[in-house]
């Protein structure tokens, strides 16, 4: 072996040990630049993979793998909430169910009655339920009674310090209301409360509130039914939008593709930023008296968090600006064009009855007439054609019940009785709003529909041939079917066309029109309808639209008193009501100073959701007479006349209308169509008063005749000769 060659070996291992940290060094940035460039490859690799790949598909990638991601539910369900007295908010709830389920959410609908705020409705704030409330406002703005304890509850947790504004944070909500805007003082009150209690408590109104309008004159869409159709579209749209997750509507002014409504949950948000945007929110987009809601609001918000603009942009800035002012002002007029050609519609008139009241008014046996009329057979009339009695105007008037046409010119009354026996179906209103149709055409049509009406009874057995050839022939109008006639504005033409036909006019009014009473032409008898003597009474019976309703009935008997044809108080006895008041009427009798007072029981027409009427309240015969004669104990110049005891009704009559020992209450129909003409022919100059058409009471109709009110011709009410104690009158 070479010895230098073992020397160069040995040399060569020495240099290479003292210079290791060279090598070490060398090695190490060696692999540092093999790790930067398989670095770089791979995210060249990652971009091109997301330029390919469909976005669908990158959302599923985590590392390589794919894995199946939970989607996201925005609204798992919709709750609907109903408080109704009617059955309408009701029947709303069902419709709109069924619309809500058309987009496979699950839906329940839930009577107020039957729902416990105190234990389930904080349940909601986490449900992501949408909870719809769909609530109607009753009298004196009270909410119904099904709906009462939601509402207390509701109020006091508003105003309860411990429950805090954000006790039901979370919760999202939408309400439409019932109710009546001829009601000015509490139309929609309880909406409007339901809603401003649950934005107090820290709930989310997801869009603007609806309101429901029965007066068909104000109604924004025509009919309460229209306005919650256009409401439930518009809640639906909403909940669609919801399901997508969208938080916000799109206002219109957003720049492409950055529409805040495609932002989706927590993503509409950048972190940290929610808290702030949620008070601001509630501070500006939700007012508590309002109908407003975040669909409502645009995206100024959004642009107003931006507040640091950069100078090179202003021009651009500006611009965009003037483009979007000449926009706005160019849409601006558009609407304001729509605005009035929705105006010069609106001051167009609309009919009286609507699609939905006509279906409901004919199911209950009515004869439409025009846009505001109607006509009905009265039960009395198909009775007394079979010869089994007529009505008590038989009994006290005469009147031959198989030739009386019951009608009306005016459905609309201003006045929601408890005891209405057409169950609050027809519209209220404090003046005429309404088209109006003319007197001619009215009646023409009413006495047809009356006539058509009576051939049903040809031919059916025990309807007497002779009656049904008279009845035929109409020779009494009660202007007393339903509402309120003298609301009618050609109330006195109509009356003329009546007299022309020689039909006496019987019409009733409920007291609160003093000054169409005052400009009222001569009727054959006119009634006042006194429902209660005292105010407080008068509102709890009548139920009156009008503010001052006790100053207009006030006024309404003294223009009753000025009358010098046949006046007629009409008191109606409510058990438990108004039967305590005797003193009270025996006021009213000296102030309207009536020909006739008729004191008659209540009649029950069978259990109403509007009404809280029920057989308890309606009064026996014996004590209607007892309150008949305790009241004429207390009334100078009147005593009991006639009595009908089928119609539990007993007439008092002044006692100028007792000549000698007989009563004269009967009427003289041929010398007051007489009187009527000449009336006319002289200008309204030539008058006459009710004594001047009276006629003599039959023995039958008389109080205390064992006839009891029966016409003895009608073989129906036979009696037995039976005396009558009237001892004490």
């Amino acid at each position: 072996m070479d010895p230098s060659l073992d020397m160069w070996d040995f040399s060569s291992l020495i240099s290479l040990w003292i210079n290791r940290f060279y090598i070490y060094l060398g090695f190490a940035f060696g692999f540092s630049l093999w790790i930067c460039f398989q670095i770089v490859i791979r995210k060249q690799n990652k971009n091109s993979q997301e330029k390919t790949v469909p976005k669908a598909s990158r959302d599923l990638m985590t590392n390589g793998y794919i894995s199946l991601q939970k989607k996201e539910v925005f609204v798992s369900g919709v709750k609907i909430f109903y408080g109704s007295q009617t059955g309408t908010a009701k029947g709303f709830a069902t419709v709109l169910a069924k619309a809500v389920s058309s987009l496979d959410l699950p839906v329940a609908v839930i009577n107020l009655k039957e729902y416990d705020p105190d234990d389930h409705l904080v349940e909601e704030v986490t449900s992501k339920n949408v909870c719809a409330f769909l609530v109607a406002t009753y009298t004196d703005g009270r909410p119904t009674e099904s709906a009462e304890w939601f509402c207390r509850w509701l109020e006091d947790a508003a105003n309860d310090f411990r429950f805090g504004k954000t006790y039901l944070k979370g919760v999202r909500y939408a309400v439409f209301g019932l109710g009546n805007s001829a009601y000015v003082s509490h139309f929609n009150k309880v909406g409007k409360n339901v809603d401003k209690w649950l934005w107090m408590l820290g709930a989310h109104r997801v869009m603007s509130r609806g309101e429901g309008d029965c007066d068909v004159v104000k109604s924004k869409h025509g009919s309460i039914e229209a306005d919650f159709t256009a409401w439930k579209a518009r809640f639906i749209s909403r909940l669609q939008a919801l399901c997508k997750g969208e938080r916000k509507p799109c206002g219109g002014n957003c720049k492409k593709g950055k529409c805040e409504s495609n932002q989706r949950g927590s993503e509409a948000v950048e972190p940290g930023s929610h808290a702030q945007e949620g008070s601001h929110q509630r501070g500006a987009e939700e007012e508590p008296f309002g109908s407003t809601s975040e669909e409502e609001s645009g995206t100024e918000d959004h642009q107003s968090l931006k507040s640091v603009i950069d100078v090179e942009d202003l021009g651009k800035i500006m611009d965009r600006m003037k483009k979007e002012k000449r926009e706005k002002e160019r849409q601006e007029g558009e609407t304001s064009l729509i605005r009035s050609a929705v105006k010069n519609e609106a001051s167009e008139r609309r009919a009286m009855i609507t699609p939905a009241l006509r279906e409901a008014l004919t199911k209950q046996g009515y004869q439409l007439i025009g846009s505001h009329s109607g006509v009905k057979l009265c039960r009395w009339t198909k009775s007394m054609l079979r010869g089994r009695g007529g009505c008590y105007k038989h009994t006290f008037y005469g009147i031959e019940s198989h030739r009386c046409m019951e009608t009306t010119p005016s459905l609309a009354c201003a006045n929601k009785c408890v005891f209405c026996w057409r169950h609050h179906t027809n519209p209220v209103g404090t003046e005429w709003r309404w088209k109006m149709d003319q007197a001619e055409m009215i009646l023409k049509e009413a006495i047809e529909n009356h006539q058509n009406m009576m051939k049903q009874f040809r031919g059916v057995p025990g309807v007497r041939e002779e009656r049904f050839e008279e009845g035929m022939t109409v020779k009494h109008c009660a202007l007393s079917l339903v509402g309120e006639p003298i609301m009618y504005p050609e109330i006195n033409r109509f009356l003329k066309l009546l007299h022309e036909c020689k039909i006496s006019s019987f019409l009733v009014t409920n007291a609160q029109f003093p000054a169409e009473i005052r400009n009222l032409k001569p009727v054959t008898q006119l009634y006042v309808s006194v429902d209660a003597s005292t105010k407080e009474s008068l509102k709890k019976i009548d139920r009156p639209l009008f503010k001052d309703f006790w100053q207009r009935f006030l006024d309404s008997l003294k223009a009753l008193a000025a009358k010098q044809q046949r006046t007629v108080y009409r008191l109606t006895l409510v058990k438990a009501w108004n039967v305590d008041e005797l003193q009270a009427y025996a006021r009213l009798v000296s102030l309207g100073n009536p020909d006739f007072i008729e004191v008659k029981g209540v009649t029950y027409c069978g259990e109403s959701s509007a009404s809280s009427l029920t057989m308890a309240n309606v009064p026996w015969h014996e004590e209607v007479v007892r309150f008949v004669c305790e009241l004429v104990n207390l009334i100078a110049d009147y005593e009991i006349a006639c009595e009908h005891e089928h119609s539990n009704c007993l007439l008092i009559a002044h006692k100028k209308f007792k000549i000698g020992r007989e009563w004269w209450t009967w009427i003289d129909y041929s010398r007051f169509q007489e009187l009527i003409q000449e009336y006319e022919d002289s200008g309204g100059s030539k008058t006459f008063s009710a004594k001047d058409y009276m006629a003599k009471t039959p023995h039958w109709a008389l109080f205390g005749a064992n006839e009891r009110g029966f016409d003895p011709k009608d073989t129906r009410y036979q009696r037995k000769n039976k005396s009558k104690d009237i001892s004490g009158c």
